[in-house]
C-alpha cells in the first residue's frame, strides 16, 4: 500500500516538476539523474585510469614529475562531453560539475594507480575570475569526485595569484608563457609528504596543470597525480 502511494507521489512530482536529460532532452529520467541511460552509455570513456604510460601521462614526460594521470573521457567538438563542460563553465550549471566529478570518481576507485592519494586539490581559479563566474568549476568536479573517491579536498593551500584570460585560442608556446608565475602555495605544511591529486575539467596542452603541479611539487608533497574529466590533445 505504502509503496503504491509513494509511486503516485513520485509520478505526480514528475508531472509538476519535470526533469530532463541534459543530453537528449527526454523526461523519462529520475529527478536526481543528469543523463538518461542511453546518453550515459554514449560517453566516450578513455580507460586511461587502468593504463600505465597512457597519453595523458606521456603528455607530461620531461615537464612534470607525476605518479599517475588520467582523463575520464575523450573530448571532441560538438560532442555531449563538450556540451556538459560548456554548461558547467559558462551556463552556471553547477550540477554538471558534481555529475562529472562522480563519473570520474567511479573510474578512480576501480584503479590501483590512485590508491595512495591523500588529498584532492582542484585547479585554482583567480579570485577575480571565480567571483565573476560565481564558483570554481574544478572545485565542483572535486566535490563530486570526493563523494565517490572518499578523499579530503583542499581548496586553500594552493592559489592562483594572476588573472589570465581564456587560453582556448592560444598556441602551445603562448599557453606556457601565460602560466609563468601564476600559481603559489599558501600552506606548504598542509600538503607536505602527501600524495596530491590535482583535478581539472579538461587537459589539452597541459600547460596550466604543468605550472600548478610544479609549484605543488616544490612545496614538498610526496607524490603528484592528475585527473581530469576530459582530454583534447592534438
Amino acid at each position: 500500500m505504502w509503496s503504491t502511494i509513494q509511486s503516485y507521489i513520485k509520478d505526480f512530482s514528475h508531472l509538476i516538476f519535470p526533469h530532463y536529460c541534459e543530453g537528449c532532452g527526454t523526461d523519462a529520467i529520475l529527478q536526481h539523474e543528469f543523463l538518461c541511460m542511453k546518453c550515459l552509455a554514449q560517453l566516450p570513456e578513455t580507460g586511461f585510469e587502468k593504463i600505465s604510460n597512457n597519453p595523458v601521462e606521456k603528455l607530461f614526460y620531461g615537464r612534470l614529475k607525476i605518479q599517475s594521470a588520467t582523463a575520464a573521457f575523450y573530448f571532441s567538438k560538438q560532442s555531449l562531453i563538450q556540451h556538459i563542460i560548456h554548461q558547467l563553465k559558462y551556463k552556471g550549471n553547477k550540477e554538471a560539475g558534481i555529475f562529472l566529478g562522480k563519473l570520474l570518481g567511479n573510474q578512480l576507485i576501480k584503479s590501483e594507480k590512485f590508491n595512495s592519494v591523500d588529498v584532492i586539490i582542484p585547479l585554482p581559479l583567480n579570485a577575480k575570475k571565480e567571483a565573476k563566474r560565481g564558483y570554481n568549476q574544478a572545485a565542483l568536479i572535486a566535490n563530486g569526485l570526493a563523494t565517490i573517491f572518499n578523499k579530503p579536498i583542499d581548496v586553500k593551500s594552493v592559489i592562483r595569484t594572476v588573472f589570465t584570460e581564456t587560453q582556448t585560442h592560444n598556441n602551445r608556446i603562448a599557453r606556457w608563457q601565460n602560466m609563468d608565475g601564476v600559481f603559489a602555495v599558501k600552506n606548504a605544511e598542509a600538503i607536505k609528504n602527501k600524495h596530491v591529486l590535482l583535478v581539472d575539467d579538461i587537459v589539452t596542452t597541459g600547460s596550466t596543470l604543468d605550472a600548478c603541479g610544479n609549484i605543488i611539487l616544490e612545496s614538498g608533497c610526496s607524490a603528484l597525480s592528475i585527473a581530469t574529466v576530459a582530454c583534447a590533445m592534438s
